[in-house]
Parts: structure tokens; sequence; C-alpha cells
């Protein structure tokens, strides 16, 4: 697994990577976004 978070700190260190990041932070500054993800991850966490 070390080898996973290592290519994931990569990734956010990136120009993609931070432009993901800055995606996502927008994202979940809209009410309506966020309770799209806790829908989205309730679902899975009941699997």
């Amino acid at each position: 697994m070390p080898g996973l978070m290592t290519k994931i700190k990569q990734f956010v260190q990136s120009p993609q990577g931070r432009r993901t990041v800055a995606q996502v932070r927008r994202a979940s500054a809209d009410p309506r976004r966020r309770a799209q993800a806790q829908r989205f991850l309730g679902g899975l966490r009941r699997r």
C-alpha cells in the first residue's frame, strides 16, 4: 500500500492534481453538491 499513497501524493502535487483538488473544494462548498456526495457515500457504506 505505500506505493499507492506515494502515487496519490505525486498526483496531488501535479498541476492536474491541483486542478482536481480545486474543483472538489468548489463542489464541496455547494450545499446541493455536498448533499449529493453524502448520499453517494452513504450508499457505498451500506454495502
